[in-house]
């Protein structure tokens, strides 16, 4: 049986682990070939050749998200050797957590680079091609934090507010050419990020908060981007937020 996704392509951040590993299984699955950009090359050639045991094609290509000339490197290789590109996923990110007086301004200009600026670049090597075929799919990783903001939680609610923010414009300018530009803001999910925060006193708050109740899987996020991707060309579906049942806020 021919995959809901037969005959596209599509570039997936942060894919070494977490939700973008999951994803580029699932779109995998149902037929897209994927080009998976992380920065762990090792990660990569693994997860590459786990999709192509199963029949899929996976394209690994060894991306820093802050980096643009990477990013723009990455694109291009991804639509020579892939044959095009139709699906974006903007999944790479990290979590900046702990109070304002006694954080880390260095840590903080990292998460604007990978969560904000990370998605302009992908975003802005992507578009033009995108708008050229007048086809396309944007998906942006948010998060319950880019709409609910939390003490302890401010640099990281920034960037994903700052997230919401530019796909709902990203979306205004591009409908015209009929690329649709979704975002996923998941609640709370059991992958690596808890383990890249530094402040001990808010990785301790995280982790009883994770053992408060169930944690989403990657794989829901997972089914949630090929939910979004698989609707019908007449149909954008620009948001969806998903918590774990247990998940108050």
């Amino acid at each position: 049986m021919t995959g809901k996704l037969e005959g596209k392509v599509a570039f997936v951040t942060g894919a070494s682990s977490g939700i973008g590993e999951a994803t580029a299984i699932a779109l995998a699955a149902e037929g897209a070939k994927v080009a998976i950009a992380a920065r762990r090359s090792d990660r990569l050639d693994s997860l590459a050749e786990r999709i192509a045991t199963n029949g899929g094609q996976a394209l690994p290509l060894v991306t820093d998200v802050t980096d643009e000339t990477q990013v723009n490197n990455a694109v291009e290789k991804a639509i020579a050797q892939l044959g095009g590109l139709d699906i974006v996923v903007n999944n790479a990110g990290i979590a900046v957590l702990g109070n304002i007086d006694t954080g880390n301004p260095s840590e903080w200009r990292r998460s604007f680079e990978v969560n904000v600026f990370g998605v302009l670049y992908v975003t802005r090597a992507t578009v033009p091609f995108l708008k050229q075929q007048q086809s396309g799919h944007i998906v942006n990783i948010s998060s319950v934090a880019g709409r609910t903001a939390r003490a302890g939680v401010g640099v990281y609610n920034a960037t994903k507010w700052g997230v919401n923010a530019f796909s709902e414009a990203l979306r205004q300018e591009v409908h015209k050419d009929n690329i649709r530009v979704t975002i996923i803001e998941p609640g709370l999910v059991d992958t690596e990020i808890n383990d890249l925060i530094s402040d001990p006193i808010a990785k301790q708050r995280s982790e009883e908060r994770r053992k408060a109740i169930t944690p989403l899987q990657s794989e829901d996020i997972a089914a949630a981007i090929l939910y979004a991707v698989t609707q019908p060309p007449r149909v954008n579906v620009n948001e969806i937020l998903i918590r774990p049942t247990g998940q108050d806020i």
